[in-house]
């Protein structure tokens, strides 16, 4: 998508960041002007418990639950209340059998653009209520730029590592948080300590939402 002509789409949108360099890309922050296109990819393989303990595999994390939703607000802008989003968030946890106090990380969507981040950033207040000013908040667009069709895949590999290590990275560029999209965000440098579950948010145009709940694999009781 580092193109002219995957860029161009962006532009006519209004949706692209305008300005260039290392700190372009924003997300929550005031001075966010748009999107940062970028170039890479995600590969995960799904393997039932018993056959990676079959096999001695070492176990990252359990892919728990999955929510999607489909809001059709407008087919290039999210509804304002972010209600697609914290829908397929309720979903992703009602699937996993988790209650929003057992999330400790959301790696956001976050795309820096003057819609995108306020309407999530108001899902995530609504689906977690009075927990939202204790689960960290980060974005890896600010650092690798969106990935489009890639980004929720890559972002699923970050969230594993994340519950897997115990380390949140943090959202590069963001000094400023927008008061419409203040949320405990990650910033500096990365945050250590457990993680016991995070959601991964993925919304696309045309309203197009969905969540993956992974949480920190616990052995069995004997």
């Amino acid at each position: 998508m580092v193109d002219p002509l995957g860029l161009v789409f962006f532009v006519l949108l209004g949706a692209a960041a305008s300005e260039e360099g290392p700190g372009a890309c924003r997300p929550f922050s005031r001075r966010r002007t748009g999107i940062v296109t970028g170039e890479g990819a995600g590969i995960a393989v799904l393997e039932a418990e018993e056959h990676a303990r079959a096999r001695g595999a070492p176990i990252l994390a359990e892919v728990a639950g999955y929510g999607s939703s489909f809001d059709a607000f407008r087919v290039t802008a999210p509804h304002p209340e972010g209600r697609g989003a914290a829908e397929a968030m309720t979903k992703a946890l009602a699937d996993a059998g988790m209650a929003p106090e057992e999330v400790d990380f959301v790696s956001a969507h976050a795309t820096g653009t003057k819609l995108n981040d306020p309407a999530e950033a108001k899902a995530i207040r609504a689906v977690f209520g009075a927990h939202a000013a204790r689960v960290a908040v980060s974005s890896g667009k600010s650092e690798m730029g969106h990935l489009l069709a890639a980004a929720g895949a890559v972002s699923f590999a970050g969230a594993v590592l994340s519950v897997a290590r115990g380390a949140i990275p943090p959202t590069a560029n963001l000094a400023d948080v927008d008061p419409a999209c203040a949320l405990d965000h990650v910033v500096g440098q990365a945050r250590t300590g457990p993680v016991r579950a995070a959601l991964v948010n993925a919304l696309a145009f045309g309203g197009h939402n969905a969540t993956i709940a992974v949480r920190r694999f616990q052995e069995p009781a004997p």
